[in-house]
C-alpha cells in the first residue's frame, strides 16, 4: 500500500526493472532558484512596455506567465526566443535571444546570490535549500546500482556549481547536464534518447523525476516511468496543485510532494512488496 502523500495517477504501468534514473533539478531537487519567474516574467514585461502596439501591464502579466509556464523545463533560451517574437509581433526591435538571457542570468544572481553564498559558507544549511528527502532518495537509488543523470534548463555551470554546493554532484554518476549557449546541442528529449540507446534499454528501465511539463512528457513519449515531483517550494511540504495539475497533463504516472515517503516510493516502484 501507497501511504497517502502518494498519489497513483496512471497504474499498470510495469514495474521492477528500473536500472536508470533521470532528476530534473530546480524545483525537483533544488530550492536555490526559488523564485525564478519573479525575476523572469517582470523583466519580459518591461521590455514589453516599450513595444509600440504593447497590451495594458496587467494584461501582458498574463500572456507572460502563460508563455512562462508554457515553456518551463527547457532550456531557458526558449522563453528568451518567444520574448524575441512577442517582442517583434508588438512593433519593436527585438535583440538577440542569448542577450536577454544574460540580461534575466544576471538579475536572478542578485536574487539568489546571498543563498549560494549562504551554502557555501555553511551559513544555510544544504537541507534548508534541498527538496525534503532529497539526499535520502539519490542515496536509496546508489545503493541500489541505479545509475543517476541529473538534467536542467538552467546552464550547464550553474547546474555544476549548485549542485556540488548542494552537496548533491557525487550521486550522478550518469552525468549532470544543463543549458548551453548553443541550445541545440542539448534538450532533455536528447539525452533520454542518449541514455535508452547507449544501455539499450526498454523504457519502463528508465525513470524521470520532474515538476516540469517538459521532463514528464519526454519521458512518457519513450515509455519510461515519469514521477511528477508537485513541490511547493516556498512552504516545503504539502502539494503545489498548479503543478499537480500541470504535470498530470503532461503525463506522469504518480505524483508526489516531495521525497519524505521515497522508501515508500522506491518499494512500489521496484515492486518489492509484491
Amino acid at each position: 500500500m501507497l501511504p497517502p502523500s502518494i498519489e497513483l495517477v496512471r497504474p499498470g504501468f510495469q514495474r521492477g526493472a528500473i536500472k536508470h534514473a533521470l532528476f530534473d533539478f530546480d524545483g525537483t531537487l533544488s530550492l536555490i532558484r526559488q523564485g525564478w519567474q519573479d525575476v523572469m516574467v517582470p523583466m519580459m514585461v518591461e521590455i514589453l512596455l516599450q513595444t509600440p502596439r504593447h497590451e495594458t501591464r496587467e494584461e501582458l502579466y498574463r500572456i507572460v506567465r502563460d508563455f512562462v509556464d508554457e515553456l518551463t523545463g527547457k532550456q531557458t533560451i526558449y522563453q528568451m526566443i518567444r520574448l524575441q517574437e512577442e517582442v517583434a509581433s508588438r512593433g519593436g526591435t527585438p535583440r538577440d535571444p542569448l542577450e536577454y538571457k544574460h540580461r534575466y542570468l544576471e538579475l536572478l544572481w542578485e536574487h539568489i546570490r546571498e543563498r549560494v553564498e549562504g551554502l557555501k559558507t555553511g551559513r544555510i544549511s544544504r537541507q534548508e535549500l534541498l527538496v525534503p528527502g532529497s539526499l535520502e532518495i539519490l542515496q536509496a537509488l546508489q545503493e541500489g546500482g541505479v545509475v543517476c543523470y541529473l538534467a536542467s534548463g538552467t546552464d550547464i555551470a550553474y547546474v555544476h556549481d549548485e549542485a556540488e554546493a548542494l552537496g548533491i554532484a557525487s550521486y550522478f554518476y550518469g552525468g549532470i547536464y544543463g543549458a548551453l549557449d548553443d541550445w541545440e546541442n542539448f534538450s532533455k528529449a536528447m539525452l533520454i534518447e542518449h541514455i535508452l540507446r547507449e544501455h539499450d534499454l526498454h523504457g519502463h528501465e528508465l525513470v524521470t523525476f520532474g515538476d516540469g511539463f517538459v521532463e514528464i512528457e519526454n519521458t512518457v513519449a519513450v515509455g519510461g516511468i515519469a514521477i511528477g515531483v508537485a513541490s511547493d517550494e516556498v512552504r516545503r511540504q504539502g502539494i503545489n496543485l498548479w503543478k499537480r495539475e500541470r504535470l498530470i497533463r503532461a503525463g506522469a504516472h504518480i505524483i508526489i510532494p516531495d521525497f519524505r515517503e521515497s522508501q515508500a516510493l522506491l518499494r512500489y516502484l521496484f515492486a518489492e512488496d509484491e
